[in-house]
């Protein structure tokens, strides 16, 4: 098929949208607490709805796409993260934040579920290994980007009669200006779903071996030991990235008096940003290590520089904790891809199963929050060793079938 990179630009607009929509929720978490007047428990159940979307709609969304396809899907998922948007936008309390939450990681949820395949087609099945590590390093800079948005429209809002930021300044509470988000999440779903409406598909064709498959099959690959330790590995990666992403910010701010708006905002943003970075480093190494001794090595310096971050001074705290991001950055593609070539078959519902592992962005901030407001927040954090842990032992039990090619094991064509 003809590459479409019409559509190949929209996919990467969508990962930016996605990212720029989901990553910013780290940066505005002391100010959920400070507006809404929250423990840490309560503030936890925020991540809590955003990613229990995932769990909830990904694998139905994957049974969906066959019937009403890509389009129809994309824009159902715009509406619903309009709407989430919206919502707290217009109505400024904890109980419409939750609802926000949900219903916008719902609208997420569906649209990671479409342009995964959609970009094999669009952009060729032969460039698919590199525009889906263009997608990530554009994910990962909207994810730098939008702390730093938060945090001009926090810093800059009040007083501002005129232009845009008086235009905010009419429509959004003078304690909540973080408020302003929302109406620019609700503005930019409403421009994509007008993007999409107006922009003509490519069929997708997907493999048998890509397709969602029924119920029956998520649930006899749920009683493989290998699916359910990989499933658990994903769950373990995610609460991690959005443990330390959701609580770095109120951290400093806790235990060393940085304002959460400024030096809190900024250093969720390096955290995403030294992923990205990360991400690249891990292309190089996978090329010439295998990719079980890069997930233990990157691990352990993650699992150094958290305990850095934990103890540490102010100013290394904020030199840590971005650190992390960098080294965390190639456990879910290795994590993904050890998954997908441990078994022979139904690739397209392990992914599915796979992509709902991200229900741990939702469960492991919630126990941190927990234990945080019963033990101290730095207390509760040491809850991500456990998590960083499992990911180490991945790089030790894993069996794949076929290994990741290296320069040194690359085979020759016949």
């Amino acid at each position: 098929m003809k590459r479409n990179y019409y559509i190949v630009a929209l996919i990467m607009l969508t990962f930016f949208v996605i990212s720029f929509l989901t990553n910013v929720i780290g940066a505005l978490n002391p100010d959920f607490i400070k507006g809404f007047d929250l423990s840490l428990t309560l503030a936890a159940f925020l991540p809590f709805a955003f990613f229990i979307a995932y769990g909830l709609v990904s694998i139905p969304t994957g049974m969906l796409l066959e019937k009403y396809k890509e389009k129809k899907i994309m824009i159902a998922g715009f509406v619903v993260s309009f709407i989430g948007s919206l919502l707290l936008a217009v109505i400024h309390n904890y109980l419409s934040a939750i609802i926000s939450l949900f219903l916008i990681g719902c609208g997420m949820a569906m649209l990671q579920v479409v342009i995964n395949p959609l970009l094999r087609t669009s952009g060729g099945e032969e460039h698919y290994a590199f525009n889906s590590v263009l997608a990530q390093l554009i994910f990962g800079a909207a994810s730098f980007i939008s702390p730093m948005v938060y945090s001009y429209f926090a810093q800059n809002l009040k007083g501002q009669t005129t232009g845009l930021l008086g235009l905010f300044t009419n429509i959004v509470p003078a304690n909540l200006p973080w408020i302003s988000l929302y109406w620019i999440f609700a503005v930019i779903s409403l421009l994509m779903i007008l993007v999409i409406k107006i922009s003509k598909f490519p069929v997708v064709q997907l493999k048998a071996d890509e397709t969602a498959g029924p119920l029956e099959t998520h649930l006899m690959l749920f009683k493989r030991r290998t699916v359910v330790l990989f499933f658990i590995a994903m769950i373990a990666y995610v609460g991690t990235e959005q443990g330390i992403a959701n609580w770095i910010s109120k951290f400093l701010e806790t235990y060393h008096h940085y304002d959460p708006q400024t030096k809190g905002a900024d250093t969720v943003a390096y955290f995403w940003g030294l992923m990205t970075a990360g991400g690249v480093l891990g292309l190089f190494l996978l090329k010439v290590l295998d990719s079980r001794k890069v997930l233990i090595g990157f691990t352990i310096a993650a699992i150094v520089c958290l305990t850095a971050a934990f103890f540490g001074s102010g100013p290394t705290a904020l030199i840590a904790f971005p650190a992390v991001g960098f080294f965390a950055s190639v456990m879910y593609p290795v994590i993904f891809s050890l998954a997908l070539n441990s078994i022979d078959e139904h690739h397209g519902s392990f992914a599915g199963i796979m992509v709902t592992g991200i229900i741990g962005g939702a469960i492991v901030p919630l126990i941190i929050g927990g234990l945080g407001d019963a033990l101290g927040l730095r207390t509760g954090m040491f809850f991500l060793y456990i998590t960083l842990g499992y990911i180490l032992s991945v790089g030790f039990w894993a069996r794949p079938l076929i290994t990741n090619q290296t320069v040194f094991n690359k085979k020759e064509k016949p």
